[in-house]
């Protein structure tokens, strides 16, 4: 490993991966050595058409050749945040049509909190059991995982959780109640989807008593499920969507989405409810409007569903208790964390890029590119298998 990446560059962990990267293209990732490494992590569900795809890269380098940045958010009229906003306003429901763009999916995650609030006047926010929002101090406030809060108390006050799926729970959504914050498939709780119409009845009880429902897609969006957003695979209508991660083909971006008359609060009563400098960067939105493009006029959607049904058919295993997830938002569980760290480790000196989730131990992360292909399916799967062999011969002996 570098030493210079250790001493001088902070970290995250007592243990980074380490790997010096030279370039990256398609699916792959190659370090200094010229090693290259099958990506089936897409840089944490970032990079949703590989790395240096071409549409992407020419529309930033359009961009580049016109202006970068010139004012901060919201006083000038750029045209790639415009016609990216259009876009998106054309895709989602009738009432999802008004676009924030933030720089993260922590920030979209604070704006979206603060609108709600502003919305309905209340101050409770609930969020659900083993939760992760983002890592600013709002969002930390709604992560539902005490051992990463504890020690940077306190928080934002007025936060009650909800365990993901329990209906019983729903009766603490009240007249009190600003918002119920909640993934549409919970990430680093280990890709739990809904069940019996969870969704649905999280709608009708903030319907009931007037909360807002806000859904973080910044995981499950831009086509990892098989529609562009996950909350749209459960006939739900949220009230305010948060993107980021895959939305800028592997740019940091996040946005938030809603009502023209609930984003519109923003502006008044205080003005300049939500500000950001560099949010709706004409480089960043020229990528992420790239994206929505190659997603939108391709099959790349459709097709995750598929590649899905290929990577369960391929991954069965003794050591796999079960593979969790839709479309390519897939974890493949173990019986201990010690066999899937065993298994990350190896597979990645083997050549093949897996990765953690955050709060459950036992699973494997597989989120590669939506542009995967088959055959790059087949060659990280076994690789995985061969390894899983590897362990299982070696703990019988």
């Amino acid at each position: 490993m570098n030493p210079d990446f250790i001493k001088y560059q902070a970290q995250t962990s007592p243990y980074p991966l380490g790997m010096e990267v030279s370039h990256a293209i398609g699916s792959y990732i190659y370090d200094t050595n010229d090693k290259k490494y099958l990506d089936f992590v897409a840089g944490v569900s970032a990079c949703t058409l590989g790395h240096q795809h071409p549409r992407v890269n020419q529309a930033i380098k359009d961009q580049l050749d016109k202006y970068s940045h010139v004012m901060v958010y919201g006083e000038y009229s750029q045209s790639p945040a415009v016609q990216y906003c259009k876009m998106m306003a054309s895709l989602l429901p009738e009432s999802l049509n008004k676009t924030y763009l933030v720089n993260s999916g922590t920030e979209a995650i604070e704006g979206s909190l603060k609108l709600a609030k502003r919305v309905t006047g209340r101050s409770q926010l609930i969020s659900c059991h083993n939760a992760y929002h983002g890592n600013t101090m709002g969002s930390m406030s709604v992560m539902g995982f005490e051992e990463r809060k504890q020690a940077f108390r306190p928080l934002l006050p007025d936060v009650d959780f909800i365990t993901f799926n329990n209906e019983e729970d729903l009766q603490k959504i009240t007249t009190r109640t600003a918002a119920i914050l909640l993934e549409t498939i919970q990430g680093g709780a280990g890709f739990i989807q809904p069940e019996n119409n969870f969704l649905q009845k999280v709608r009708e009880r903030c319907d009931e008593v007037g909360a807002l429902m806000i859904v973080d897609e910044i995981q499950p969006g831009f086509g990892r499920t098989g529609k562009l957003f996950g909350f749209q695979n459960y006939d739900v209508v949220p009230d305010i969507v948060v993107m980021g991660k895959g939305m800028g083909g592997g740019m940091p971006v996040g946005a938030f989405t809603a009502s023209a008359e609930k984003m519109d609060l923003l502006t008044e009563n205080p003005k300049l409810g939500h500000i950001t400098t560099f949010g709706g960067h004409p480089v960043i939105a020229s990528a992420c409007l790239a994206t929505l493009q190659e997603l939108t006029e391709t099959n790349l959607m459709a097709e995750t569903l598929e590649k899905e049904k290929l990577f369960r058919s391929l991954l069965v295993h003794p050591l796999i208790t079960e593979v969790r997830g839709k479309g390519l938002m897939l974890a493949a569980m173990t019986e201990s964390a010690d066999i899937t760290n065993e298994v990350i480790l190896t597979c990645q000196d083997r050549g093949l890029i897996l990765f953690w989730l955050l709060f459950e131990g036992c699973a494997i992360r597989i989120t590669p590119p939506l542009t995967i292909s088959e055959d790059e399916i087949r060659e990280g799967c076994a690789i995985i298998l061969d390894v899983m062999d590897e362990i299982m011969k070696k703990n019988n002996n």
